[in-house]
C-alpha cells in the first residue's frame, strides 16, 4: 500500500464514521460575523475570548505599537537574540498576577504543558494525571518518561491512592483547573493538600479559569519560596482570557530557570511575537483593574442566565448521540447561533455535546435569545 492509497483509506474511513471535520472562516471582530461558505451572519458562541478583549482598544493599540516599534516577528528563540523588552516585561507581570516568583513564556498553552510535563516528569518520576485533562496535557505525559496513571475525573481520594504507589518515585499530579469540555472544576483545594502532604509537585492549567478557581495568591507566594509544603506550577494561556496568543507556566524561580534551560519547545521556539506579547500585557492590566472585575461580574451573570450556578462560561448540552448533535447545532445556525458539535474522538462515545463558550462581549438580548433556544431544544 502506498502513503497516498493509505491516506485515502484513512479519510475514508473518518467521513464513513461520520466524523469528517472542516475549518469554516468566520469573519468577524467580536461576537458577531458572517461564517462560510454561505456568508450566513451569525453570533458565535464557540469562542474563548471570554471578556471580549481581542477587541478592546488598550490592547489592539498595544498590538499595534509593538509592531511598529520591533515588527512583525521575534526573528529568533528567546535564547539567542529574540528575546524583546516585552518579553520579560510580561513575564513579570504574570508572575506578579499568580503570586509567584517567576513566569516563562511559550509559543502556545499547548507548548506549555509539554515543556512543563516533559520537563519535570523524568524517569525518576510518576504522573497522576485526571482522566479528562486536556490533550495537551495528554501529550506531555506521553513525552515525558515518567509512568502516567489516570486518576478519575475529580476524585482526589483516587489521586492519593495512586500517589501512595510512588513509591521512592517523585509524584506529579496534573489537572486542569476547569475542564474544557464539560466546563466543571478539579478539586483544588483537595488536591493542595493531596501534594502537600505527599510532597507532590501540584501542576494546575488554568487556561479557562476566567471565574475561578484560583489557588490564593498567599498561597502560590508561600508556594515560591518553599513555603507551606507545597510546590506548583500554574500553566497558563494568554489566548482565552487575555485575548491574545502564547502561554506560561509560573512557579519557583528554580522550576523556571530548569523551563528555561531544558523545556524543548521554549529552547527551540522562535519567540512569540512582541505584538502578541504587548497584547497581552494590555490585557492583564484590563483583567486586574475595576473594568476587568465588572467585565468578570457581567460574565459570570450571562452563565446564571444560561444555566444557573453552573461555574463557568463553558456550558455543555449533551444529547449523547451524534446525529441529535449535529441536528441540534444545525438548528441554532439556521437562527443565527453558532454553537458547536463537539463529538467523538473529542469526548467520548455516547457522550456528543454541543459546546456553548459565553463572552462578558455577549450582549443581554444574545444571551436571552440563546437560552430559549437552547430550551425548545432539550426535554
Amino acid at each position: 500500500m502506498t502513503w497516498r492509497e493509505w491516506a485515502e483509506r484513512e479519510t475514508a474511513d473518518i467521513r464513513s464514521a461520520g466524523r469528517w471535520r472542516a475549518p469554516r472562516d468566520l469573519d468577524a471582530a467580536g461576537t458577531e460575523g458572517t461564517l462560510s461558505p454561505e456568508g450566513r451572519a451569525v453570533v458565535s458562541f464557540a469562542s474563548n475570548d471570554y471578556l471580549g478583549l481581542t477587541q478592546h482598544p488598550a490592547v489592539i493599540a498595544a498590538a499595534g505599537a509593538a509592531l511598529e516599534r520591533w515588527g512583525s516577528g521575534s526573528g529568533s528563540a528567546r535564547l539567542i537574540v529574540g528575546s524583546r523588552p516585552v518579553h520579560s516585561e510580561l513575564e513579570r507581570a504574570l508572575a506578579d498576577w499568580k503570586g509567584a516568583e517567576c513566569a516563562v513564556l511559550f509559543p502556545t498553552g499547548f507548548a506549555a504543558n509539554l515543556g512543563v510535563l516533559s520537563t519535570f516528569g523524568g524517569a525518576d518520576a510518576l504522573i497522576v494525571s485526571d482522566e479528562l485533562n486536556h490533550a495537551s496535557i495528554i501529550d506531555g505525559c506521553r513525552l515525558a518518561r515518567a509512568e502516567t496513571v489516570v486518576a478519575r475525573h475529580a476524585d482526589p481520594e483516587h489521586v492519593d491512592d495512586l500517589l501512595a504507589d510512588a513509591g521512592s518515585r517523585r509524584g506529579i499530579v496534573v489537572s486542569d483547573t476547569v475542564f474544557s469540555m464539560d466546563g466543571d472544576l478539579a478539586p483544588v483545594d483537595d488536591l493542595v493538600k493531596i501534594c502537600t502532604q505527599r510532597g507532590a509537585l501540584l501542576v494546575l492549567d488554568e487556561a479557562h479559569a476566567v471565574l475561578g478557581p484560583d489557588l490564593p495568591v498567599h498561597r502560590a507566594a508561600n508556594a515560591a519560596h518553599g513555603a507551606d509544603g507545597l510546590d506548583v506550577i500554574r500553566v497558563g494561556t494568554l489566548s482565552k482570557t487575555l485575548g491574545s496568543l502564547g502561554g506560561f507556566a509560573a512557579g519557583a524561580a528554580v522550576f523556571t530557570d530548569l523551563l528555561v534551560n531544558t523545556a524543548r519547545p521554549y529552547i527551540f521556539t522562535t519567540a512569540s511575537t512582541p505584538a502578541d506579547a504587548a497584547a497581552a500585557l494590555a490585557a492583564l492590566g484590563v483583567v486586574r483593574s475595576a473594568e476587568g472585575e465588572a467585565l468578570r461580574a457581567r460574565l459570570r451573570n450571562h452563565v446564571e442566565r444560561v444555566r444557573p450556578g453552573h461555574p463557568s462560561p463553558i456550558i455543555p448540552v449533551v444529547f449523547g448521540d451524534e446525529r441529535a448533535t449535529l441536528d441540534a447545532s444545525a438548528a441554532l445556525l439556521d437562527q443565527g447561533m453558532l454553537v458547536p458539535a463537539i463529538r467523538p474522538p473529542t469526548v467520548p462515545a455516547g457522550t456528543s455535546r454541543l459546546r456553548i463558550a459565553l463572552s462578558a462581549a455577549h450582549t443581554d438580548d444574545q444571551i436571552d435569545a440563546l437560552a430559549d433556544a437552547i430550551d425548545a431544544l432539550t426535554p
